[in-house]
């Protein structure tokens, strides 16, 4: 018997590959003759890079890079190898230009840049990388990627030709964007917003004031002018297309600078880790994440795996930390299981993450054997 364990992290508490690992650990217990195919899944967002590598058995990359106020760190991103024998990088902009990795600072949105994520762009394309798959979730900026754009090798420039550094407070007095010599390789982003670049649903007035954004005429101001330059000079306006406001504007300035597509983080990572054909090829699928609730229901890593296992005709379990609308969800998996116990403190069993998905998953054996079993 083959059991697909396609599950996404429990945000706070279990990294997707540990759930993964955990889950099946517990089946070889019960089910030892059981083969578990682990493949963590992810939407884009943090934990995409790790759940690829896991899927694919890539391997781990350091880039020497920085963070949103330029102080030097050193980024993890993963590359793995296509059947086709091409190299691709999975990588999360978070790694370099993430909000988490300023917390100790004090919120500088006028000066965070996204330079970082342009120094991980470039230490994939120098190993060789045809192809970056990035996830934007999680960011410290609102500079519409001019810094990854800078550090690509494009230039800004002000009206007497000098370059301008590559901040939001600079664009004010920006005349000119001046492209490298060169090209780069396909850039696929996960991204699972539709916020457009500018206006009452982009990014700064909906994600700003997280990252202490407080003036939105004066980044809106540069932003709009950005756009502007950026169409004459460059010959594309991605301002209204939605996902454009993902990141902080992350999302305009892939797809302005690097000409990236972006795309479902969901159906993205599915189709990079080859969801639909491992499900086909298993005779039960576990999924599950931190919490399954009415929000799972509208295209969530789990209710996306369900539908595929529904497609298939397989048997579907979930497992979450806690659960609510159990009536919908039961229309769309034939097993649900809570891992915390009612009585016990939500900070204590998030701590205990993984002791109890193990438990749980003993617990529910028999109910998982009948799926396997039931024609």
């Amino acid at each position: 018997m083959r059991i697909l364990i396609a599950i996404d992290k429990f945000k706070g508490s279990i990294p997707a590959t540990t759930a993964a690992q955990a889950i099946a650990s517990a089946l070889n217990q019960v089910l030892p003759e059981a083969d578990c195919d682990l493949c963590p899944i992810a939407d884009g967002g943090e934990g995409t890079a790790e759940a690829v590598v896991t899927a694919l058995h890539g391997e781990w990359c350091q880039a020497a890079t920085s963070d949103a106020q330029k102080r030097p760190v050193t980024a993890s991103y993963g590359l793995v190898r296509t059947a086709a024998g091409h190299l691709e990088a999975v990588m999360e902009m978070s790694a370099a230009s993430g909000l988490a990795m300023v917390s100790d600072l004090p919120l500088d949105p006028a000066a965070a840049t996204t330079c970082g994520t342009g120094l991980m762009l470039q230490d994939a394309i120098s190993r060789g990388a045809q192809r970056i798959v990035i996830g934007i979730g999680g960011s410290a900026t609102n500079d519409a990627g001019i810094g990854m754009a800078a550090t690509l090798g494009f230039r800004f420039l002000d009206a007497s030709g000098a370059p301008l550094e590559p901040v939001i407070a600079s664009l004010d007095r920006l005349a000119a964007i001046e492209p490298p010599q060169t090209s780069f390789p396909e850039i696929l982003v996960a991204c699972d917003v539709n916020n457009p670049l500018l206006g009452p649903h982009g990014c700064t007035r909906v994600y700003g004031p997280q990252k202490g954004v407080a003036d939105f005429e004066f980044f809106e101001s540069r932003l709009q002018h950005l756009a502007s330059v950026a169409s004459r000079d460059l010959g594309v306006d991605h301002r209204d297309v939605p996902g454009a406001g993902a990141a902080g504007g992350l999302g305009f300035g892939l797809m302005t600078f690097c000409k990236a597509r972006l795309t479902s983080g969901f159906d993205l990572i599915a189709d990079l880790v080859h969801l639909r054909e491992r499900i086909a090829a298993a005779d039960l699928i576990i999924t599950g994440e931190g919490r399954l609730d009415a929000q799972t229901l509208h295209g969530k890593g789990p209710m996306g795996v369900a539908e595929m296992a529904r497609e298939l005709g397989k048997p579907i379990a979930a497992f979450a930390g806690a659960i609510e609308a159990e009536e919908q969800l039961r229309t769309r998996f034939d097993l649900l299981c809570a891992i915390k116990p009612r009585e016990m403190p939500l900070t204590e069993a998030m701590q205990r993450g993984p002791e109890l998905l193990t438990t749980a998953v003993l617990d529910q054996s028999h109910a998982l054997l009948r799926l396997l079993t039931t024609p």
